[in-house]
């Protein structure tokens, strides 16, 4: 597996992250373990979590397994902050006082002194971004976070965190994590082209559409419980509209075509795209994870891309991200 720069820092990190947010919930260690071990053997080294993840679980699963295999030094390490953790008015968000608690918290359930990567999560309408950005450079300099990074920023979030750290001379994001599939594309409006002018790398979430893009939902039965999209209402506004499987149906159709799996082109489509460094893969087991990352060995060119079945360029299915919006 190719590996690139993040960005134009010095850091390194594989072409796929894989994404632990089933780690602790759809994942028991077992499973957690096996999805890990094999990643690490195709090549990859980026992992993704986030307290978030089954409120604290995903992360101390990650960090047995880091503990287990000895492999602390081999794997890029990202986490984030900003969600509500206790019942305390500062158990959340972005203040300074958060942010250094949740920073130890993340070092012990990973059991690691040093996280390669720390992202807000999202934005914090409440915390000055003065204050959030001030916190995250403490802690880069006392040596507990390597680099920082964001999730779920609109332009104008990224870019006044940008013009902070210039003013500021504080460590500045390496890094954007957005949503970026053929269902949902907001981010080619105005974040990916910033992402390239700004020297940021861009670590897309969700490249199959939370599952929907690999056909195994029917417009003529509910999803079930216990996959993504039945489980979440969120998802579900995503992506489960008519127009929505319109697209999905003409896409599978494209994939057997090629003779690839849907998911190995959703994947290979979002690779194609030259300002994303590396999407974000998610599995319940080694053999989805093995059938994803066959996306790696398909390489779309610009016109093959075009003409593949999405949505318009600039726009997305059903609402927007739940993180674009105030609580």
């Amino acid at each position: 597996m190719k590996h690139l720069r993040l960005g134009r820092s010095g850091l390194k990190v594989s072409r796929i992250c894989l994404g632990t947010m089933t780690f602790g919930a759809g994942a028991d260690d077992q499973v957690s373990f096996q999805l890990m071990d094999r990643f690490l053997e195709l090549g990859g080294t980026f992992l993704d979590t986030a307290d978030q993840y089954s409120m604290g679980v995903s992360e101390e699963v990650v960090g047995r397994w880091i503990r287990a295999r000895g492999v602390r030094d081999q794997v890029v390490l990202a986490t984030k902050v900003f969600t509500q953790m206790g019942p305390g008015a500062n158990d959340g968000g972005l203040s300074r006082i958060h942010i250094q608690r949740a920073v130890e918290d993340s070092l012990r359930r990973l059991q690691t002194d040093v996280i390669d990567l720390y992202q807000i999560h999202r934005w914090d309408f409440t915390a000055p971004p003065e204050e959030t950005l001030e916190a995250l450079n403490d802690l880069v300099r006392q040596g507990k976070v390597r680099y920082i990074g964001c999730s779920n920023l609109k332009a104008w979030h990224l870019s006044a965190y940008l013009q902070l750290a210039r003013e500021q001379h504080r460590s500045r994001f390496i890094s954007l994590q957005p949503i970026y599939n053929v269902l949902n594309r907001g981010i080619e409006n105005e974040v990916l082209e910033l992402c390239a002018r700004e020297g940021l790398g861009v670590i897309v979430y969700n490249p199959l559409a939370g599952g929907v893009l690999t056909g195994k939902y029917s417009r003529d039965a509910s999803p079930l419980s216990g996959t993504r999209l039945g489980d979440s209402e969120g998802y579900q506004q995503r992506y489960y509209t008519e127009r929505a499987l319109d697209i999905v149906d003409e896409f599978c159709a494209a994939a057997r075509v090629r003779g690839v799996t849907p998911a190995q082109l959703a994947l290979a489509w979002v690779l194609a795209e030259s300002r994303v460094t590396c999407p974000i893969v998610g599995a319940r087991t080694v053999a989805q994870l093995d059938d994803t990352l066959g996306g790696l060995d398909i390489a779309l060119t610009p016109e093959e891309r075009a003409v593949l079945p999405a949505m318009r360029p600039g726009r997305w299915v059903g609402i927007d991200p739940v993180y674009d919006r105030q609580p």
